[in-house]
């Protein structure tokens, strides 16, 4: 029976000429970690194996699971021949087991659901996500601070997509304030925006946010939870993957106080596909990611590094895995060559074999093991057959996921989301208030204007009338009518001087007749 030291973790066993039994020591476990090797080589088993043993030890995990092999964890193994003979050949009694497990999924469909706040991710790491130059991540950046200084909630994508659009709105005030914010790059943002939407972002931005705190359960029993991600849907999407998993590590960095050197890890972290954080990584954020790295150990928290080589990781990232476990490589090609002598020369020399002749050699479940020592100093390198698992080799299936998900211990928590008042709400609320308040305004000035109409009709009617009035009254004159008194004497005189006239005209008349 293998004797395994108080403190340490059984990984396998190697010849007693290159080391005998190799254990892996919890108080070095948050010193980080690398398990390297080209694919089908084991090193999904090997991740199965360390997880399980961390939890039996009390220390909570989260692991990726890139290919669906791993969520055979939460199911105790069915060893078959070779693994019980691998197992004696260690002397190790090989006992069927599973530890406590919780499924997780951005997606919401193979686990609960995991989401983030737009806020909680930050300007620097949706620049990332987004793809976006130093020009544009400085306007992302005055989005965010105008956010924060007006109160604006930036929860999901919605509400950062109305920011945006806000600040483009108000380009002026905004220019005024904080600095040059062009409609050309706030349309570049938004369109980055919509491609993450397509790729299923819209599934991580929201509420209920992943509470660390559930990461970090042990069960009843004193076994650490073993919390897994589906990632087999998430890595088709590597961008969204790795910028997800570098959020968590920087979450974990920010809200974890300083613990030192403990006696065995707070929480060890997994990073499948691990070569994906630092493609086309730009410098601020390898920056980002080796500050990380060197100081979260001192939380209480171990990074372990999964990739095929460990070329694949900048140096002053590697420098901090003090802890390797090193699978075949093969070298075909003069870049495959160049990476299998970088991998052989990050392992303490052992005088038995030649390292980089080695690693070519292993078999399937064999590994190169360099480990840290009760000083913290790399151990020599030994060629290691890797322990057989106890849990279940393999993927789980979907109702064997189903019944571990109806006994989680954050069951409900995250399974249906929130929508709160935030940027969006206030945002809308306010376009609507102003609106409201445009047309009142046109309506007051309207009224106004025809108020202003009717005084000047009403001045225009006082002034002709006191026009009228300061004009001097006509005299009146004489009229020309007869009485009927007056008509009379007239006529009767008329008629009289007629009969006067005719008579002395007939007398001169007659007169001269006579004479003649």
């Amino acid at each position: 029976m293998v004797q395994v030291p108080d403190g340490a973790l059984f990984v396998g066993a190697a010849p007693q000429s290159e080391g005998g039994p190799q254990f892996l020591r919890l108080d070095r476990a948050n010193r980080h970690g690398l398990v390297a090797g080209a694919t089908g080589t084991g090193k999904t088993v090997t991740l199965q194996i360390l997880a399980q043993a961390f939890s039996d030890h009390g220390v909570p995990v989260f692991a990726a699971d890139v290919k669906g092999d791993l969520s055979g964890v939460c199911m105790p193994g069915a060893p078959n021949e070779k693994m019980l003979a691998r197992a004696a050949g260690m002397d190790l009694e090989l006992r069927p087991d599973a530890p406590p497990t919780v499924f997780w999924d951005l997606y919401g469909e193979k686990g609960h659901p995991v989401r983030t706040t737009i806020s909680e991710m930050g300007p620097v790491l949706l620049s990332r996500l987004l793809e976006l130059n130093e020009v544009q991540e400085g306007v992302l950046n005055i989005v965010f601070k105008m956010a924060d200084d007006e109160g604006l909630l930036l929860l999901d994508l919605k509400d950062l997509q109305a920011a945006l659009k806000y600040c483009a709105d108000n380009e002026k005030e905004i220019d005024v304030k904080y600095g040059n914010v062009s409609a050309a790059t706030i349309g570049t943002i938004q369109r980055g925006l919509l491609q993450l939407e397509t790729a299923g972002a819209e599934n991580l931005f929201g509420e209920p946010a992943l509470s660390l705190k559930d990461l970090m359960r042990v069960d009843g029993s004193g076994r650490g939870i073993v919390s897994i991600l589906a990632a087999d849907k998430l890595i088709q999407s590597p961008r969204l993957y790795s910028t997800f998993l570098l959020w968590l590590l920087s979450e974990l960095f920010e809200e974890l106080p300083e613990v030192g050197d403990p006696d065995k890890p707070r929480l060890v972290f997994f990073f499948d596909e691990a070569h994906l954080l630092f493609r086309d990584a730009p410098r601020a954020l390898l920056e980002k990611v080796e500050q990380v790295v060197r100081l979260i150990r001192s939380k209480g928290v171990g990074i372990y590094f999964v990739t095929q080589n460990p070329a694949d990781i900048p140096e002053t990232v590697l420098a901090q895995l003090g802890n390797r476990l090193q699978h075949a490589l093969r070298a075909y090609t003069p870049a495959e060559q160049k990476g299998l002598r970088a991998a052989a020369a990050s392992f303490r020399p052992n005088p038995a074999f030649d390292t980089a002749e080695a690693i070519q050699g292993l078999g399937v479940g064999e590994a190169l093991v360099s480990v840290l020592d009760e000083k913290g100093a790399p151990t020599v390198t030994a060629r290691t057959l890797i322990r057989p698992p106890a849990s279940r080799l393999g993927p789980a299936t979907p109702e064997e996921r189903s019944a571990v998900q109806s006994r989680s211990p954050v069951k409900g928590l995250y399974d249906t989301a929130q929508d709160r008042e935030s940027a969006f709400e206030r945002l809308n609320q306010r376009t609507a208030d102003n609106a409201r308040k445009a047309e009142l305004d046109a309506a007051e000035a309207d009224i106004a204007k025809r108020r202003e109409a009717q005084e000047k009709e009403w001045a225009k009617e006082q002034a002709r009338r006191e026009r009228e009035a300061s004009r001097p009254a006509p005299r009146a004159r004489a009229s020309n009518r007869q009485g009927m008194g007056e008509a009379f004497i007239k006529s009767m005189l008329r008629t009289a001087g007629s009969q006067i006239g005719r008579e002395l005209l007939r007398g001169v008349l007659g007169g001269l007749k006579r004479r003649r």
